[in-house]
Order: C-alpha cells, then structure tokens, then sequence
C-alpha cells in the first residue's frame, strides 16, 4: 500500500511518541531529522490539530519550509495521512508512494490500520505512587529488603507493590515491568 515507506507516531504525548518507526528512505530521514522538519512539517500539524484521514496534497497548511516538495524530491510524492486519538494521546501514521494519489479505499485502509495501531499501543492505565516508588527502587539497584527499609514497609508489602505493578504493566518479571514503566514515561 505505501510503495516509498510509512511512519507512525503513536500515542504522541508532549510532542514525543511513545512508539515511533518509519521505513522512508534513509536519506530523507536523516534529512528531515538534520533539519528538525518535525517541528515544520505541515502533516504534523494538521495531525495534531485535526484526526481523520487525507492526502497531503488536501492539508491546507501553509509550508514555508517547502518540507512536501524536498519530500518529493526524495520520491515521496503522494501521501496520504491519518491523526487518531484524544489531543492527549494523538497517533499519527503517514503513508508515500511516488506514483499516484493513494484512493479512497486505501484511504479507508489507513484509518483502519491506524486505529488498530492505536490501540494496541495503548500504555497501560497509571501506576499508583507506590507502584513507582517501589519500582524506582528496582531500577535504582536497591535489593528487595532495602527498598522496604527505605520505603518504611515491610517485605511483603514491598514485593506486593511489584506484583501489582508487573500486572498493571502486562510484564512477566519486575525488569520488564522496569523496562516498561521508562518506555511508558512512567519512571
């Protein structure tokens, strides 16, 4: 469906995604990054400002950078984009081909994957304070009787915050709950 690549930003919260991967070429990549175009880039925006799907060449925006026009210089000349979610936690995937405008049907398509995207992606509900606390502890190095100590609880207590965090975070072991946790921006 995306003959030149796709990228998708999702659940973007403070202008950071929490997952992001793109499969554009190498070279615009690195161009559009060395140029800081995510801050310019007029996708971007009517993706945060707008949810629903359509082609770039359809986005009212204002370029003043040129950034769709050095994209097709890199044969991404037809895109099409889709912007899903609250403004809180906006997933944003984009799709290029060189050769034509991308169809209403795929259109439908993209929005479609990008809403399946989203949710899957969806970072779990918060942790509680104490969860963090205790995971902090974990990351930080500090042995299980230790972090009790430093927590002023006991060691089961201790070892229940982190099972309750492990199953918050759908995680197996207490590192990948770790793991998780700084991947959801919760530690």
């Amino acid at each position: 469906m995306a003959p030149c690549g796709y990228s998708a930003g999702l659940h973007i919260r403070f202008a950071t995604p929490l997952l992001f991967q793109s499969s554009y070429p190498q070279a615009w990549q690195k161009h559009y990054s060395d140029n800081a175009y995510y801050l310019r880039d007029p996708v971007v925006f009517w993706g945060i400002g707008i949810a629903g799907t359509t082609r770039w060449s359809a986005i009212p925006m204002p370029d003043p950078f040129s950034v769709m026009k050095q994209a097709a210089g890199f044969g991404l000349k037809y895109g099409a984009t889709c912007s899903y979610g609250p403004i809180t936690s906006r997933s944003i995937v984009g799709i290029a081909r060189s050769d034509r405008e991308f169809t209403d049907e795929e259109l439908e398509k993209l929005s479609d994957i990008t809403a399946r995207l989203h949710i899957a992606a969806k970072p779990p509900s918060e942790l509680t304070e104490a969860q963090i606390e205790a995971l902090k502890c974990i990351a930080n190095g500090d042995r299980h009787t230790a972090a009790a100590a430093k927590l002023g609880i006991s060691e089961s207590a201790f070892k229940a915050r982190l099972k309750s965090a492990r199953i918050r975070l759908e995680a197996r072991t207490t590192s990948e709950a770790v793991r998780k946790a700084r991947e959801y921006r919760m530690l």
